[in-house]
């Protein structure tokens, strides 16, 4: 698909356009911004959807260890986070052309409804396998809810809001990230580990009461009312399975390390390659200008900085002698200066030196995740890595903001669900791999199981030690920085 020109979504569907007043001059009732009279419910309806998600990844993480414990599920642990990304890969693909084809009301309320439903299953949850499959309901729902989240931002604002409701998404992570573990970690305390997945469902209650009202007013139906409404691509849909298997596949090999896992790690591969060529706009794997640019910087982005925070706590528990609490803390900070970095991206001012900006913050993001294993050297002060991690994030606030506003430009209304979810599936298949390539060099080198990194005890009896880390953060560092490459690629033109 060629790069197309700049638009605004609203004018093409008559939807956010009939808000937008015709001959350059601006309304009155939409000069308030996305707070405005206008935009007030469904901005903070979306929002705290997303808000919803942002305490969810947050909480669930620190109540899942004890969970596997008690379910005697440490060997199938890492599984619990494989199975909410592969499954959310193929429900990304289903929700682009759901939302392309009915409207966006649909695949966000069923995608709500999964993802609270799977929290209810991990809850509820006998054994390890049934977590499992809660923990894949929840990816179902949580891949059906974000591409439609994209669409509805793509026909229900003019292109000037664009920018600045993403600044409120990634502002929306900024509490979850401080007080998350906290109150997980005081639930699971006090109440047991069940209450942190069975209380998040009961605040589903309000997002959609406020949300799909106002998305059903101003975002629902197809892009084009009066074309005639075309079938669902089995093709992709079946391309979408094959991503899914073969992320899981290979990630399942990452962890086996040996001679055996060369088979399913062949298999995943297999699949993967041409379901992602047919995903993903072509050019994406050469860094095309334009929008395979933009789809290719976003996983890049993702995968490198998912993939090294991920070892920084463990790190510093088994190499500095921190408590989980304080290591988890350490990355606090990054909630709010992530934000930050969303909302310098989104100021009007700005906007002419946005791939400037990008180039810079995939630099921050190389040279955070390059300075993080610093601390293995005991002189270097624990803090080094929270002041490195605050930069970083400041980096990933612009790109991942920009990423999205530039995949909404360039995108045509009837091509803004699929096109999203090309940009998540770059986003959700990195993160499975280079943690699946992060995870397999760790363990090669002494690190321990993926599975068990969690348990700081178990970690250091593996006997972790520093080579162990350096050969997770230095080469994804190495790949944040080629990122800065692809970053001076997403312009059109030359």
């Amino acid at each position: 698909m060629s790069a197309l020109e700049p638009r605004d979504a609203g004018v093409e569907t008559g939807t956010a356009g009939d808000a937008e007043v015709r001959g350059g001059t601006e309304s009155a009732v939409e000069s308030g911004g996305v707070l405005g009279r206008t935009y007030r419910a469904l901005s903070v309806g979306i929002v705290s959807v997303v808000f919803l998600i942002a305490f969810e990844a947050t909480a669930v993480g620190t109540a899942m260890p004890v969970a596997a414990r008690e379910l005697h599920g440490i060997p199938l642990y890492a599984f619990a986070f494989s199975a909410y990304f592969t499954t959310s890969l193929f429900a990304m693909v289903l929700s682009g052309q759901w939302a392309d084809r009915r409207g966006p009301l649909g695949p966000l309320a069923a995608g709500i409804s999964a993802f609270a439903a799977g929290l209810l299953l991990c809850g509820t949850a006998g054994s390890m396998w049934i977590f499992v499959a809660g923990r894949a309901v929840q990816g179902l729902g949580g891949g059906l809810v974000i591409v439609a989240l994209y669409v509805v931002i793509s026909r229900a604002y003019p292109k000037r809001l664009q920018p600045s409701i993403l600044a409120a998404f990634a502002a929306s992570w900024v509490i979850p990230s401080v007080v998350g573990p906290l109150a997980s970690g005081s639930v699971t305390e006090h109440l047991g580990w069940r209450w942190v997945f069975m209380g998040i469902p009961v605040l589903v209650v309000f997002p959609l009461a406020l949300a799909l009202p106002a998305i059903r007013l101003r975002a629902s139906g197809p892009a084009d009312p009066t074309a005639p409404v075309e079938p669902y691509d089995r093709r992709r849909i079946l391309l979408a399975l094959g991503i899914s298997l073969g992320a899981a596949l290979l990630q399942y090999a990452g962890q086996e390390l040996n001679w055996f896992a060369l088979l399913p790690a062949a298999a995943g591969v297999a699949l993967l390659v041409p379901a992602v060529r047919g995903l993903l706009p072509p050019g994406t794997g050469r860094a095309a200008r334009g929008l395979p640019s933009v789809v290719l910087l976003r996983g890049v982005a993702a995968g490198s900085f998912i993939a090294a925070e991920s070892f920084v706590p463990l790190m510093l528990v088994t190499q500095r002698g921190l408590s989980p609490t304080m290591a988890g803390f350490s990355l606090a900070a990054g909630g709010g200066t992530w934000a930050l970095g969303s909302y310098v991206q989104s100021r009007p001012r700005l906007e002419p030196y946005r791939e400037r900006m990008m180039v810079g913050g995939m630099v921050l993001v190389a040279a955070a995740i390059a300075a993080a294993p610093s601390v293995l050297i005991e002189a270097v002060p624990v803090w080094t890595v929270a002041v490195a991690w605050a930069f970083g994030c400041f980096g990933m606030g612009v790109v991942i903001a920009s990423t999205s506003v530039l995949l909404l430009k360039l995108s045509a209304p009837e091509e803004a669900g699929a096109n999203s979810a090309a940009l998540q599936i770059s986003d959700g298949l990195s993160n499975v791999l280079l943690l699946a390539a992060g995870g397999a060099a760790f363990a090669a080198l002494g690190g321990g199981a993926v599975g068990a990194v969690h348990d700081a005890a178990e970690a250091g009896a593996a006997g972790s030690h520093p080579g162990a880390f350096a050969v997770v953060f230095l080469p994804m560092a190495g790949v944040a920085l080629m990122g800065a490459w692809v970053a001076a690629r997403v312009r059109t033109k030359a």
